[in-house]
């Protein structure tokens, strides 16, 4: 049994006939676009369309509203870069040796051959584009490829995005900045273009909204792969349109509730003007958009049902809103999955609706035919690992049942029945508590290991 079927995937047989349906799903003559949306530290509850009533979002509503909204999405990590870095390799993030958000603190390690590390120098550390291979095979097929935002998948020339196939990159390298300068906490630039630094005036956000608009006016004929990390609603929170307020270490936490929902409120309106240009150049309903978040809430978020916020495997550090719209692909409108999910997936769910095969050595799967309704849902079995100086966690879901060590402190939990982990029934189903304590210890062996390379063909 490979390392696919064992954690991540389902049968070989099951997972051949989930790619099959999905590849048949390609009826449409040209290829589809795709833009993929990943914000930055929202909570759960934080969209209209999963329960918000002072935010207002209508446009990232207008996604699941003709579209699919995933209600079991989880991020593959509870901070950026992991998360970040799973997605553009498809793969578990510790294969990559990126286990934290890079450049934070002074203890980085890199994990290699399933030891860590140390990282002497903050700032060094970063995905090499020997890991990746999405979009040099997207590129490679004849689509166009751009990245918008907040990358955090390091800082060296040789981690750039352009290193990792993207044809055109404007944002900021780093894990977070000040909305109107650019910068660091520390004073650090941020700010590129490409691999150099860059220059520029307004709310980062609305930078970010008008670089992607711009992207879809100009292109012609060719297929196109936006990816859109928004630095938004990562603090500091700075609110639009004041830009008299500054980003320091003793207002780096400041804020309110009312601004965070104007931040976020900010993102939606360039999703506006996104759906607008796509309607524009008659290209909307063949466009493949994807909307989630790299990790759970923070503090002026809300997490709603469920329990604690980033940096843990509590729900509230990983569970995610993640919604799909793809008519022309499928996808139906309005519909609701409760299908366990993760992160990578969006990677092989990308490669299956431009037509392209989903690699035997990649983590994620293939959702389409299940989010189509062509295939009924599957049970996953999804782990998570922290492993830091003053939080050591361990967390595995599969099916309904989640196995939390925090610490010494080992919890099991019914999702299904508990969504908010509060009734531990460790004691009441021991045996259950082994069997994902050996798939937990499996699902670790595994990703420690050195992984075989993705060819690109």
């Amino acid at each position: 049994m490979s390392r696919h079927t064992l954690i991540a995937m389902p049968s070989r047989s099951l997972h051949a006939l989930l790619i099959a349906l999905g590849l048949a799903l390609q009826s449409h003559a040209a290829p589809p676009n795709v833009i993929m949306l990943l914000v930055d530290d929202m909570g759960y509850a934080d969209l209209g369309c999963m329960g918000a009533k002072d935010i207002r979002t209508p446009h990232i509503d207008r996604i699941a509203a003709e579209g699919v909204r995933m209600t079991d999405f989880y991020a593959n990590a509870p901070v950026c870069s992991p998360t970040r870095a799973a997605f553009i390799t498809g793969r578990w993030q510790q294969r990559c040796g990126i286990e934290w958000a890079i450049g934070l603190t002074s203890e980085e390690e890199k994990r290699v051959n399933g030891a860590l590390v140390p990282v002497k120098e903050r700032f060094t550390m970063g995905l090499m584009p020997e890991d990746t291979f999405l979009v040099p095979l997207l590129k490679k097929n004849g689509y166009g490829t751009a990245c918008y935002g907040k990358w955090h998948l390091g800082f060296k020339p040789e981690h750039n995005p352009v290193k990792h196939g993207f044809d055109e990159f404007w944002g900021i390298l780093g894990g977070q900045c000040d909305y109107y300068r650019y910068h660091y906490i520390d004073g650090m630039k941020q700010l590129y273009e490409k691999t150099e630094p860059a220059t520029a005036e307004g709310y980062i956000t609305d930078l970010i909204n008008q670089r992607t608009v711009r992207y879809i006016r100009e292109q012609s004929r060719q297929p196109f792969f936006i990816y859109v990390p928004y630095n938004a609603v990562h603090h500091p929170y700075q609110v639009p349109d004041d830009p008299t307020q500054f980003y320091t270490a003793e207002n780096k936490n400041d804020g309110t509730r009312a601004g965070y929902a104007k931040m976020l409120e900010r993102v939606d309106q360039g999703i506006g003007y996104i759906f607008a240009a796509l309607e524009e150049k008659g290209i909307l309903d063949n466009t493949l958009i994807i909307f989630t978040s790299d990790n759970g809430g923070e503090r002026f978020s809300d997490n709603r049902l469920l329990f604690n916020h980033k940096t843990t495997l509590w729900e509230g550090g990983i569970r995610v809103p993640c919604l799909l719209r793809w008519p022309a692909g499928g996808l139906p409108k309005g519909a609701v999955s409760t299908q366990t999910a993760i992160t990578m997936d969006l990677t092989a769910t990308l490669l299956a609706a431009v037509g392209l095969p989903v690699p035997p050595t990649m983590d994620g799967i293939n959702l389409l035919p299940i989010l189509s309704g062509k295939a009924a849902p599957i049970e996953r079995t999804l782990c998570w690992r922290v492993d830091r100086t003053g939080r050591n966690m361990k967390a595995i879901r599969h099916g309904e049942w989640k196995y939390v060590q925090d610490d010494l402190v080992e919890m099991l939990f019914n999702l299904r029945e508990d969504i908010s982990e509060r009734h531990d029934l460790y004691h009441e189903h021991l045996d259950k508590v082994k069997d994902l304590k050996a798939k937990l210890a499996a699902w670790e062996a595994e990703v420690d290991k050195v992984p075989p390379p993705i060819r690109i063909h």
